[in-house]
């Protein structure tokens, strides 16, 4: 009967990937559950555009928030409780406290009553969203950050180095926060791809896009474009050329890879890799800030905002290849090509101890 009373799903966002998904998801539930959905876009560490009034005129959502989300480093109080005392039982204990007042402090900046919803869904909960939800006892589903982005960083164990074992009873028992599976109150840690996971917890389940992909409908794929795609004409013109250049087209995902000094070389290295055989094709990561325009007039830059898989979704749309440095490319369908350049790539550039991290973890 509770259940019943219940609204239906709640989506909780933090980036257009998340939103992407969310909406593939939403596309595919409502066709046997009438309930209905909303989505929350967090503004913490992104900037939505209109993406708000795109979501809104799909009609996939009964409603779409936007939610204010508070780092702790937004409250004196919160920081107070988040340094070093130098004894594992004295930072435990003070973690307690942090935890909830980290809940605490999103209380008034909350859109709608989650705990009024039958199925909540979070991504990335290691955002202070997931303090909140363990505060309030709020039973969740969490969604990992990215396609397969626990091959790189086992981000649970990597924020608790020392005393994990205990650590990770304090967050079954609620005392304590820790993301990815480990809270008290999170349900299930979704995934593409369980192998692609360091150490998973139990309650890691399997839900592959490409198995999502599959059962979108061309009409599904018209909605997606309809809100993801914000210019279609002249993305297209970008990404297809004008005629005048015949060469087949790379595009280079970036990524807010280390110094900015240091991802102007790897990038442009990247570029002179391909530059002579390829028309190159430029599209930045959302929170790259490297004016790639500035940097190779020579090359086409994308600077609209929007997850790389709505590509995918244009009818007939092809490039030659898509290179990445790090970032998964198992749901790139528009690339006759895919060229994954890896840990090693990076290595050239960066002390591999800082995207090495989950390495590290099975040395100690």
């Amino acid at each position: 009967m509770m259940n019943k009373e219940k609204k239906g799903r709640v989506y909780i966002c933090h980036t257009y990937y998340h939103a992407y998904i969310s909406v593939v998801k939403e596309l595919i539930t409502r066709r046997t559950d009438r309930d209905g959905a909303d989505i929350i876009l967090s503004t913490m560490s992104n900037d939505f555009g209109s993406l708000k009034e795109r979501l809104e005129r799909s009609g996939v959502f009964d409603h779409v928030y936007m939610y204010d989300e508070k780092e702790d480093v937004t409250s004196r109080e919160v920081m107070s409780y988040h340094r070093d005392r130098g004894n594992v039982v004295l930072n435990l204990l003070q973690r307690i406290t942090y935890t909830r007042l980290l809940g605490q402090l999103q209380e008034r900046f909350i859109p709608t009553d989650l705990a009024a919803y039958r199925v909540v869904y979070v991504f990335c909960d290691s955002d202070p969203i997931g303090y909140y939800l363990n505060y309030k006892k709020i039973r969740y589903h969490a969604v990992e950050d990215g396609l397969n982005s626990g091959l790189l960083d086992d981000q649970a164990r990597n924020a608790n180095r020392g005393a994990w074992p205990l650590k990770r009873l304090m967050a079954a028992m609620g005392l304590i926060f820790i993301e990815s599976g480990y809270s008290r109150y999170c349900i299930d840690y979704e995934v593409n791809d369980i192998s692609k996971n360091h150490k998973p917890p139990f309650n890691t389940i399997e839900v592959p896009r490409k198995q999502l992909g599959d059962m979108l409908s061309e009409a599904d794929h018209s909605i997606l474009v309809g809100i993801f795609l914000q210019n279609r004409e002249k993305v297209l013109l970008q990404l297809l050329g004008d005629g005048s250049d015949p060469r087949p087209a790379v595009m280079i995902l970036t990524e807010p890879l280390c110094e900015m000094d240091v991802r102007k070389k790897l990038f442009g290295d990247i570029i002179d890799m391909y530059k002579s055989d390829h028309r190159i094709i430029i599209k930045p990561h959302p929170r790259d800030a490297l004016d790639y325009e500035a940097a190779f007039p020579e090359v086409s830059v994308i600077r609209e905002k929007f997850p790389m898989e709505v590509l995918g979704d244009i009818k007939g749309f092809t490039v030659d290849k898509v290179v990445s440095v790090i970032t998964q490319m198992e749901n790139v369908y528009f690339a006759k090509e895919i060229v994954y350049l890896g840990l090693d790539f990076l290595d050239k550039y960066e002390d591999p101890a800082i995207h090495r991290k989950t390495e590290l973890l099975d040395k100690k």
